[in-house]
C-alpha cells in the first residue's frame, strides 16, 4: 500500500436531455454495469510492463455516492454533480492540477499564458483567450462565451439562481474588446477575485446556448469544451464520458473514457473497489473503511489523505416557529458536545475537527482557544452548556420541544452526523425525528418548498478562500436556506470584502463569525471533515486536494496496464 498525506493548508450527441428518452432505458444494477465496464477496460489496458510515464487507453470507473440534482455547475454545490459532470467542462482559470493542495497556485485553462496580474490599482484584470477551442456541438469558443458565463454568475437575470453570486460582489462589469480578450472591471480591489474565478463550479457555457435555449437549459443538457465528451446518462445508474479528440491541452486526456457509477450506499462503493468492479471514489471513506480495504488488498491499494474544506452545518428555518426565536436556536447549539463528538465520530465517519466558520488552521480562522471563550457551544464544560440550553428552552416555553431534522440520504457523513445530533439533543429534553431524502428532493426542499423545520446543510468549498467561503452564512449570498435577513451581518461582510489589511480581515471575520454563531445563532457548525481516499494502485496521476471538488477534470489520470492486469485480469 502506498500512503500519501497532505494536511497543508456510443458516439455522443452534442447535448442530451437529462429527463428525456434515456430515462426509459431499464436501470442496470451496479454489478452488471461494473462488470461490463470492467470488461471494456480490461480490453483497453492489456498486458504491459510497469510504466514510469503516463500510458494512454483504458476506462476509469468511478463510484459516486449521490444522484445528480442537475447538470448546472452554476447552481449546484455537490460532489454528486461535480464528479460525473466536471470532465465535460472547462474553466477560465483553475488550481494547478499538478499542485492542487496549494490555495494560491492558479493556472490558465481557457486563457493563455500566466494568470494576469491586476492593473488600475488592482481593479482591472485582462485575460487573453485560447483560439480554436470547440464546444461539443462544434461551436468555437470566444471571449463572448466567457463574458456570458460570468454575467450569469455575478448578475443573473431575475428568477435565475447563482449559488456563488456573493463571491463576485466585487465585479462591476465585464468587457470583450475582441474575440480573444476578456476584461473584468472591479468596483474595488479584492484578494478573493482570482480564487473565486478559479472555482470548479464556474463551468464555461456557450453564449449561443444561453441566449437560444435559456438560462435553465444547462440544468438538463451538456455542451462543454472539457477533456471528455458526454456519451450517456442513465438516471440512477451511471454517466459515461469519452475522450475529446479536440481537447486543447495537447496530449491529454490519457484515458479513452470514464464511467461514473451512481451508488448511494457506501457498502456498495467499497465492495465495488474491493471486488475490482470500480477503481476509485473521489469523495472519501471513513477510517475503518480505509483500514478494511488495506487489510484486504495490501499493495493493490493506494491511500491519500488531507484536511478537508468542508463542514456540515445545522440550519434552522427562521420562518418556522419556534425557530424564529434565537433562544431556541442557541439552545440547539449549546446541547452539542463537539469535542467528544470529534473523538467518537472521527473513528467511524469522515468528520474530525472542531472549528468555526473558517477552514481550521487557516490564518483567518479562529483558534480553538478563541472559540472556547467567545462562541456559544464551544466551551468545554458540556454540563454547563446543557444547563444553559435547558434554561433558554424553558424561558422560550419550549422545554419539551419536538421537531424534525431534515437530512440528505447520503451515509457519510450526513446520516451518521444526523443520528449523532438527535442523540445530543435528547440530553436537553428535545424529541427529534429524522426526515431523510435522496439528494434531488433534499435540495428541492431547501431551495423551493422551504417547508423544513431544521435541516442539515453543508458548506463544502473548493479553493481555500475563507472570505468567499463564509458567504454561505450570508442571507443574500445565494446559498443560505435559513430564511432570515440581517443588515448587520451584510454590513460586516461588505466591509470585509473591501479590506486588504490581513489583521483587519481577521477581526472582521471573527466579528462576522460571532454574529452568525453566537449573537443570532442563525446557523451553527458541527464538525469539519477529513478526507481519506483509498483507490486501486493502477490508477495514477491524480493528486488529492483539501476539497473533493478540486482536480476532478480527470485529464491527468492514467492507468498502468501491467498493474491493472495483475490486479483485475484481462
Amino acid at each position: 500500500m502506498a500512503v500519501h498525506s497532505d494536511t497543508r493548508f456510443e458516439a455522443n450527441a452534442a447535448s442530451t436531455d437529462m429527463f428525456g428518452k434515456e430515462t426509459t432505458v431499464m436501470k442496470q444494477r451496479l454489478t452488471r454495469l461494473a462488470g461490463a465496464v470492467a470488461f471494456g477496460a480490461a480490453l483497453a489496458v492489456g498486458a504491459g510492463a510497469q510504466a514510469a510515464t503516463p500510458e494512454y487507453g483504458g476506462e476509469l470507473r468511478v463510484v459516486v455516492g449521490s444522484d445528480i440534482p442537475s447538470y448546472d455547475g452554476h447552481i449546484e454545490s455537490t460532489f454528486g454533480m461535480i464528479h460525473p459532470i466536471r470532465p465535460f467542462y472547462s474553466l477560465l482559470i483553475r488550481i494547478n492540477p499538478d499542485n492542487p493542495s496549494s490555495p494560491t497556485d492558479f493556472v490558465c485553462d481557457l486563457c493563455v499564458g500566466a494568470v494576469p496580474e491586476p492593473t488600475n490599482d488592482g481593479k482591472t484584470y485582462t485575460f487573453k483567450i485560447r483560439k480554436g477551442v470547440k464546444f461539443q456541438d462544434g461551436q468555437i469558443l470566444t471571449s463572448a462565451d466567457i463574458k456570458a458565463t460570468f454575467d450569469k454568475l455575478f448578475a443573473p437575470p431575475e428568477g435565475i439562481a447563482s449559488n456563488r453570486k456573493a463571491y463576485f460582489a466585487m465585479i462591476d462589469r465585464i468587457e470583450t474588446p475582441d474575440d480573444e480578450t476578456v476584461v473584468f472591471q472591479l468596483k474595488f480591489p479584492s484578494g478573493t477575485f482570482i480564487p473565486s474565478i478559479a472555482m470548479p463550479f464556474n463551468f464555461v457555457y456557450s453564449k449561443k446556448d444561453l441566449e437560444t435555449n435559456g438560462y435553465t437549459w444547462h440544468q438538463t443538457n451538456i455542451n462543454g469544451t472539457g477533456p471528455f465528451r458526454f456519451a450517456e446518462h442513465i438516471q440512477g445508474s451511471h454517466v459515461k464520458g469519452v475522450k475529446n479528440p479536440d481537447y486543447y491541452h495537447k496530449g491529454m486526456p490519457y484515458l479513452d473514457g470514464y464511467t461514473s457509477i451512481i451508488a448511494p450506499k457506501m457498502s456498495v462503493r467499497l465492495q465495488a473497489i474491493r471486488g475490482g468492479q470500480a477503481d476509485i471514489e473521489f469523495r472519501g471513506f471513513p477510517p475503518k473503511a480505509r483500514d478494511d480495504l488495506v487489510k484486504a488488498l495490501g499493495d493493490k491499494i493506494t491511500v491519500q489523505e488531507s484536511d478537508w474544506n468542508c463542514v456540515l452545518i445545522v440550519t434552522p428555518n427562521h420562518k418556522m416557529k419556534p425557530f424564529d426565536d434565537p433562544r431556541v436556536r442557541r439552545a440547539l447549539s449549546l446541547a452539542v458536545d463537539r469535542y467528544s463528538g470529534s473523538e467518537y465520530l472521527s473513528k467511524i465517519a469522515i468528520v474530525k475537527t472542531v472549528g468555526g466558520v473558517g477552514f481550521p488552521g487557516h490564518p483567518l480562522a479562529s483558534s480553538p482557544e478563541y472559540l472556547e471563550k467567545n462562541i456559544a457551544g464551544y466551551g468545554r464544560d458540556i454540563e454547563a452548556n446543557r444547563a444553559e440550553a435547558k434554561r433558554l428552552l424553558k424561558e422560550a416555553g419550549q422545554e419539551n420541544l419536538k421537531f424534525t431534522l431534515h437530512n440528505r440520504g447520503v451515509d457519510q457523513p450526513y446520516k451518521v452526523v444526523g443520528t449523532w445530533l438527535i442523540d445530543q439533543w435528547k440530553h436537553v429534553g428535545l424529541n427529534v425525528e429524522q426526515w431523510v431524502q435522496p439528494s434531488t428532493p433534499f435540495y428541492a426542499t431547501l431551495r423551493k418548498q422551504k417547508d423544513f423545520q431544521v435541516s442539515l446543510d453543508f458548506n463544502c468549498q473548493a479553493v481555500v478562500n475563507p472570505i468567499a467561503d463564509i458567504s454561505k452564512f450570508l442571507p443574500s449570498g445565494g446559498a443560505n436556506y435559513a430564511e432570515f435577513e440581517d443588515a448587520e451581518l451584510e454590513s460586516i461582510y461588505k466591509e470585509l470584502l473591501k479590506t486588504g489589511d490581513v489583521k483587519k480581515q481577521k477581526e472582521l471575520v471573527q466579528k462576522y463569525e460571532k454574529r452568525v454563531l453566537d449573537d443570532l445563532t442563525s446557523q451553527f457548525i458541527t464538525l469539519w471533515w477529513y478526507k481519506i481516499n483509498p483507490y486501486r494502485s493502477y490508477v495514477n496521476g491524480w493528486k488529492i486536494a483539501p476539497s473533493h471538488y478540486l482536480n476532478q477534470s480527470l485529464e491527468n489520470i492514467w492507468i498502468d496496464k501491467a498493474e491493472y492486469k495483475r490486479q483485475v485480469g484481462g
